[in-house]
């Protein structure tokens, strides 16, 4: 495994090798960057022939992100709660 390229805000990249069983080592910088510590789930995408690694926090954020640039109006988990205490 070959150490990361960049630190800081710059792009992390690193070269990895992965196992007969699949395994691989996510290199310590790269999951100090993200916040990863201890056992995590995380969720792999295939998109465009490459594999895509996101954390839950990361996806929660891209879940909202998209929520809010295709709902017509503001609707917050309060207006939710208030909407099923009059029904």
């Amino acid at each position: 495994m070959n150490a990361p390229e960049k630190f800081g805000n710059e792009e992390l990249r690193a070269k990895v090798k992965i196992a007969a069983n699949g395994r691989m080592v996510l290199p310590k910088a790269m999951r100090d960057a993200v916040g990863i510590e201890g056992e995590t789930t995380l969720f792999l995408t295939v998109k465009d022939g490459q594999i895509h690694i996101a954390t839950l926090a990361a996806t929660v954020r891209e879940a909202q992100e998209l929520y809010r640039k295709t709902v017509k109006r503001p609707f917050t988990s309060d207006d939710f709660l208030a909407t099923r205490e009059r029904d």
